[in-house]
């Protein structure tokens, strides 16, 4: 949601003559999404919570109502609308479904993981990227055309520079603080093989605060009492563990706070970068990664091929940050497309281009951000 929201504020903005509404199939998610928006100031968004209920009451492992079905049910409502803007690209279904409105894809992390690179980008009108870096990659690919690709920069940096979300104080004992974020995807994530053996290194140290955060489809977003592999962590004073309840582990906070980045595929590990700080990644079924455009973000720091290395690895990655410091920034700069006006206000603009100017008369578009 972060990925879109700043854009619907700045499409209704910018264009009174259009009817931006933002819909969500959970309710809580709604809620969610309206605090936001409040805090940010004013704006002409109109709520709408997609049902039928007894569809938003199925939850998913990985949280949340299940997404094709809730399509399948709201096809007619959202072929009402000229443009459809979605962060996640289950959407494309809806071309499927005979929906004939404009479709946007946001994205939702600027990665260099091959799985968001897929045939079902082809289904959009408009494909937004951080930079030309994505771009390139998705046309060289063919998986969109030059004309349907819009550059626009990150325009969740915009939503989090206006928040500004509090820093809390999450440990007694003021050490460096290592972020853990695994991914969710069950072949390239370190948590399957790895994961409790990273807890277990910071449970028996004293070195450093960690915090765990992993993608929030690993564990669906549920407290950390109701996992029963993470119970014997619950109370350490050294760990931190939120698994995507709290707004923290979306609006960047954990990421602002670290020290330390560790992870494996998660395009965090960009957002992380935007003030470049160590970074240390796990490769726990030693993939030959050097070479693959999926795992570029590898350069960014020393990869842990022996877990028993993992703490010594992470002391290394800070004393030799100055040496690898400039491949980040670089690395950054590759990804995120900066030209002196903010992401949101770009990605507006090319969305209402698919509606053409503003009209003297009466509004007649309108654009639903789900």
């Amino acid at each position: 949601m972060l990925h879109s929201l700043s854009v619907a504020v700045s499409l209704a903005a910018s264009r009174p003559d259009l009817q931006v509404d933002v819909a969500a199939t959970d309710p809580a998610v709604l809620r969610r999404a309206r605090d936001i928006v409040e805090a940010l100031g004013p704006s002409r968004i109109n709520w709408r919570l997609l049902g039928p209920g007894w569809l938003r009451a199925i939850r998913m492992p990985e949280g949340g109502p299940p997404k094709l079905p809730m399509l399948v049910a709201n096809a007619r409502v959202l072929a009402a609308y000229d443009v459809i803007v979605a962060p996640e690209r289950t959407t494309a279904a809806l071309r499927k479904l005979g929906v004939k409105s404009k479709l946007v894809y946001t994205q939702h992390g600027a990665g260099d993981r091959e799985g968001p690179f897929e045939a079902r980008l082809g289904a959009f009108d408009l494909v937004f990227a951080a930079g030309r870096k994505q771009r390139d990659r998705m046309i060289q690919e063919g998986l969109v055309a030059l004309g349907n690709c819009a550059i626009v920069g990150y325009p969740k940096f915009d939503l989090v520079d206006a928040l500004k979300p509090d820093l809390p104080q999450l440990f007694a004992e003021q050490r460096p603080t290592v972020l853990y974020n695994p991914h969710f995807h069950a072949g390239l994530s370190s948590w399957p093989v790895w994961g409790r053996q990273v807890l277990d290194a910071f449970a028996g140290q004293t070195r450093y605060n960690l915090i765990f955060a992993p993608h929030l489809r690993l564990f669906g977003s549920r407290p950390p009492r109701e996992v029963p592999e993470l119970a014997a962590y619950l109370g350490n004073p050294a760990i931190h563990m939120d698994l995507g309840g709290s707004v923290a582990a979306i609006d960047m906070t954990y990421l602002r706070m670290a020290d330390v980045y560790l992870g494996d595929v998660s395009s965090q590990i960009y957002e992380f970068l935007r003030q470049p700080r160590p970074c240390v990644l796990l490769n726990p079924r030693h993939i030959e990664w050097r070479g693959d455009p999926s795992y570029g973000h590898w350069r960014f720091g020393p990869v842990v091929e022996d877990i028993q290395q993992l703490l010594p690895t992470i002391a290394a990655a800070q004393t030799g940050h100055p040496q690898v410091r400039p491949v980040q920034v670089a690395g950054f700069n590759e990804t995120f497309e900066n030209q002196g006006e903010p992401a949101s206000s770009r990605a507006a603009r090319a969305i209402a281009g698919l509606l053409g100017p503003s009209p003297v008369a009466e509004p007649t578009g309108d654009a639903a951000v789900a």
